[in-house]
Formats: C-alpha cells, sequence, structure tokens
C-alpha cells in the first residue's frame, strides 16, 4: 500500500474547515486530480456516496467514495474504490492559535493489471502529495480567518 503524510497549519477556523472538508464535492477545489466530484447519495454524512472523476499522469479514471467517519470538528474519513484501486483520505483537524492543524493522510492500493503502475505512482506520489496539500490550504485559507 502506498501513502502520504503531510500537515500544514491554516488561518481559518477547525468548524469552517471541517464543514467545508465534509462535503467531499469540494475536492475539486483543493485536489489537483479531481476533475469532477458530485454527491450520489445520503445527507452529507457518514455513508454518503460521491463519484468523483480523476485524471492522474494522464489517465482519467471514475471511484466512488464513501464517507466512512465524519466527526465535528476534527476529523473526516472517505474511503474510495472501483475495479482497480482502493484509496482513504483521513483528515485530523486540531485548533491552533487561530486556526487549524490540519493533518492529512492518504493510503492507495492497487488491485489487477493496475498493479505495474505501483513504482510510477510511488515515484510521483511525493510531488502530487505536495500539489494536493498547497491546493487545499489555499482553498481552506480562503474560507477566511478564525473569528
Amino acid at each position: 500500500m502506498l501513502s502520504a503524510h503531510r500537515s500544514f497549519v491554516t488561518s481559518s477556523a477547525p468548524d469552517t474547515v471541517h464543514a467545508y472538508l465534509a462535503d467531499f464535492t469540494h475536492a475539486e477545489e483543493w485536489d489537483p486530480g479531481t476533475v469532477e466530484c458530485t454527491r450520489l447519495d445520503g445527507d452529507g454524512g457518514v455513508g454518503t456516496r460521491y463519484r468523483n472523476v480523476s485524471s492522474f499522469l494522464g489517465r482519467t479514471t471514475e471511484v466512488q467514495y464513501v464517507a466512512e467517519e465524519i466527526t465535528a470538528p476534527t476529523f473526516v474519513h472517505f474511503a474510495g474504490h472501483n475495479a482497480q484501486f482502493e484509496g482513504h483520505d483521513r483528515i485530523r483537524l486540531e485548533a491552533v492559535g487561530g486556526g487549524t492543524q490540519v493533518t492529512y493522510d492518504a493510503s492507495f492500493s492497487f488491485k489487477g493489471a493496475s498493479k505495474v503502475a505501483v513504482p510510477l505512482v510511488a515515484l510521483y506520489l511525493p510531488i502530487l502529495a505536495n500539489k494536493t496539500v498547497a491546493q487545499l490550504k489555499q482553498s481552506l485559507d480562503r474560507l477566511g480567518p478564525a473569528a
């Protein structure tokens, strides 16, 4: 299983950050690989399903994500899968100073023929993780400073 771990501080408050991240459709704004993300069903809480279309290394793929855990204002966990991929996005939030410490953990595994891509993905993953965190921080900072 491949994984990436990044941590940063945003100027926005934990409850604001959590509300934003708990709606996975916002991945279109903060995930550089997401082309489209729509809610399939659910009320935005645990069990809500999303259709995510992503572009990765020139290839477009569709992944269904499910909200596995939504604990306001400290944690969100989305699990994604399709026939050749399984992934988990876990984001922990902690109040610090006037903002929020964001700890982002992503893990991925591949099935079937896609396993041959693992060495290439492993090389590209640190670059993608850095791009994701930069875009995520920018999106969260735009939400506004903590009151």
